[in-house]
């Protein structure tokens, strides 16, 4: 009797075991191929996506590249099935100074653009981006001080509109060169433009190779106060944007 009781224990761990392994090879192909999460830690995208906001990255939009398996370890070359990104695309990518960190930015030139912001407005090819003035962002800082930011709506040359922040006149990247993007390359920027390491930096991103795209942001799934850890569920209540939930980008 003893050794049945053992058999059956024996079988049950092994179905649950081959449960458990069914369940993160599932897990892996939709990660690889279809969907990827990923987390906001930084407000270089404020206000289209804010720290806390959790969203869905398709892997399909562009293809498939090295970077679309973790760690990088399927030594693929170039893009399979490939489809190019499209001009204020919301996108993530592996920075390519180092080709492991994941950034979230704005596809504003496309290759063989001619790229510069003067006064802190956005010219593609030379010709000034139009934007329209709307009522400022406003945020409660920690310390409970109001902070605000001029906010625009931005219209890209394809009909893309979006909504960009210029909270410092005069900035570092409000009067730039000229960049040319390279054949295969892209310029991105933050939509929070005063506080963005983006394609304006050459030494700190620079113009993104295609194959360093991991795919495009398509919806936020969950979204949480900037502070509150995601596992604190007691704080769900009054923590979670409940606005933000399916918001899509």
């Amino acid at each position: 009797m003893a050794k049945e009781n053992t058999s059956e224990g024996e079988g049950s761990l092994f179905e649950l075991i081959k449960v458990i392994v069914q369940a993160l090879l599932i897990a892996l192909v939709i990660r690889t191929f279809l969907f990827q999460p990923f987390n906001i830690p930084s407000a270089s995208m404020v206000d289209t996506l804010l720290v806390g906001d959790y969203l869905f990255v398709s892997k399909y939009s562009y293809g498939y590249s090295r970077y679309s398996v973790p760690f990088g370890i399927v030594p693929i070359s170039g893009r399979v099935w490939s489809a190019e990104p499209e001009r204020g695309d919301v996108a993530v990518f592996k920075l390519p100074r180092d080709n492991t960190t994941d950034y979230i930015k704005r596809v504003i030139g496309l290759p063989g653009d001619r790229i510069q912001v003067r006064e802190g407005i956005l010219f593609i090819n030379d010709r000034e981006v139009p934007r329209r003035r709307l009522d400022d962002y406003v945020e409660i800082g920690p310390n409970g001080r109001e902070m605000r930011a001029a906010r625009y709506e931005e219209t890209l040359p394809n009909g893309v509109s979006y909504e960009v922040l210029d909270s410092s006149p005069n900035s570092l990247f409000d009067n730039t060169q000229v960049y040319t993007v390279p054949p295969g390359h892209y310029f991105m920027m933050g939509d929070n433009r005063d506080n963005s390491t983006d394609s304006r930096s050459q030494t700190g991103v620079g113009f993104v190779p295609f194959e360093n795209f991991v795919g495009r942001a398509e919806v936020i799934f969950f979204s949480i106060e900037e502070g509150t850890p995601i596992w604190q569920i007691w704080n769900w209540p009054w923590a979670v944007r409940w606005n933000r939930i399916f918001t899509t980008l």
